[in-house]
């Protein structure tokens, strides 16, 4: 018989040794997500919701395509899925033009715009309302342009009227670069209204669509748009790494006129690989099969279908937060895409979003330069549906309530799923009537 020890004893080794609960979290999470990230007690109990403004959630469909083997960048099998792409690109950035896809970021679309388009010397207009209209004047004065800012206080979209001012009162500008929606704030700027100016004057419309393409219209040759680019990983339900880019036809006779500052942004060399079916340089085949794929699921049912499922959300993600009493930080023109909402005074944003993320295990988005801390940034694009937003909004909640906020509100979650259910019978882009949420 061996020694008996003490029930005290007993305990402490107990304690020792690790129990299969823990063994499975370390496994799991080992491979999965960063162990400091969340609770072990979270990662049990609930799915993890990413409700960022990009990367964003990837649908199985595209995730299985995305792990099938590797192919050859200049063989057959590549091209045809080249030409594929292309044909259905088209039809999500309403053009007749190429769209050329670029190994980059989406930054590296609005450097090879910049660089593609002017020169040294050449005057723009540059819409600054948040931190990426910013990245615009950075990227122009890199190419050594000279640059007008046209500053816009954060959460607030341009007003029409001031880009037409502004190139009435200098004939020597040649550009406007802008967001069509500035992921930043959550603003939609609008641009289909400065389309009509710009296409009036010997001026090219430059537009940031990277949180705005296959979340809501913006359909590049009706709007007069001159360039339009997006990243893979926010509407287009990939990961990062993949940009697109379009120009209009006058936009491709001043790219084909214009020296290009950057080896490795080409365009018109970019272009006459497409019609080969191949990319100047390498090709990120993988992402490019899972474009096809995402490509598949946002033209199945029409672009319609998608932007009034993303027009819904929107609906959705505002009414809540309105519901628990949050101010929310575009009260106008706001994208379909992403909500920012104010936090209140003495409320700890950084904490909120950890709370939310390690105890709710949803992930949301804070806010940038001056507003960290202060605004809360909701993403409902990607492969995001009602149900992630519902959750987003009760984590969002119970972390306000935790840092020492407070909301009467009870009936939040329904008011946000009245005004989604509204807003899928209704037309997308239509106002919604607060007294038809509340009944």
């Amino acid at each position: 018989m061996g020694n008996v020890l003490p029930n005290n004893s007993r305990e402490q080794q107990r304690k020792k040794q690790p129990s299969e609960l823990q063994f499975y979290f370390v496994i799991t999470k080992s491979y999965t997500y960063d162990i400091t990230d969340y609770d072990t007690e979270t990662f049990m109990l609930n799915k993890m919701r990413l409700l960022t403004p990009g990367p964003t959630p990837l649908p199985e469909r595209v995730r299985l395509v995305l792990a099938r083997d590797m192919i050859h960048h200049r063989k057959k099998a590549f091209t045809a899925i080249m030409r594929e792409v292309q044909q259905k690109l088209q039809k999500l950035f309403g053009t007749a033009q190429p769209v050329l896809p670029l190994s980059a970021s989406g930054t590296g679309a609005m450097t090879a715009a910049v660089h593609g388009l002017f020169t040294p010397g050449e005057k723009i207009l540059v819409v600054e309302a948040g931190k990426f209209g910013q990245r615009w004047r950075d990227i122009a004065i890199t190419r050594g342009l000279e640059t007008v800012s046209l500053e816009v206080p954060w959460g607030q979209a341009v007003n029409a009227e001031q880009i037409e001012a502004a190139l009435s009162a200098d004939a020597r500008i040649k550009g406007v670069l802008l967001q069509l929606s500035e992921t930043s704030t959550g603003v939609l700027h609008p641009v289909q209204e400065i389309g009509r100016i710009t296409r009036e004057r010997d001026v090219l419309l430059v537009v940031d669509g990277i949180s705005g393409v296959g979340l809501s219209p913006c359909p590049m040759d009706d709007w007069g748009l001159d360039c339009l680019l997006t990243g893979s990983q926010k509407g287009l339900m990939l990961p990062p790494g993949l940009s697109l880019l379009a120009l209009s036809a006058r936009a491709w006779n001043k790219a084909t006129q214009t020296p290009s500052g950057c080896f490795y942004f080409n365009l018109p060399k970019e272009r006459a690989n497409l019609e080969k079916g191949q990319t100047l340089f390498t090709s990120p085949v993988n992402l490019l099969m899972g474009l096809n794929e995402s490509l598949d699921m946002l033209l199945e049912n029409g672009l319609e279908a998608v932007y009034a499922k993303q027009w819904a959300l929107t609906m959705l993600t505002r009414a809540g937060l309105t519901a628990l009493g949050l101010e929310l930080f575009a009260p106008d023109h706001f994208a379909w895409g992403i909500t920012s909402v104010h936090l209140p005074d003495g409320v700890d944003g950084v904490e909120v979003l950890r709370i939310a993320q390690q105890q709710y295990g949803v992930c949301m988005a804070g806010g940038q330069d001056h507003l960290k801390g202060r605004i809360v940034r909701i993403g409902h694009m990607g492969w995001v549906d009602w149900s992630d937003i519902l959750a987003g909004l009760y984590a969002l909640d119970r972390a306000l309530l935790i840092n020492g906020g407070y909301s009467g509100a009870r009936d939040y979650l329904e008011q946000a799923m009245a005004a989604y259910r509204i807003a899928l019978l209704g037309k997308p882009g239509e106002a919604l009537p607060e007294a038809l949420i509340r009944s």
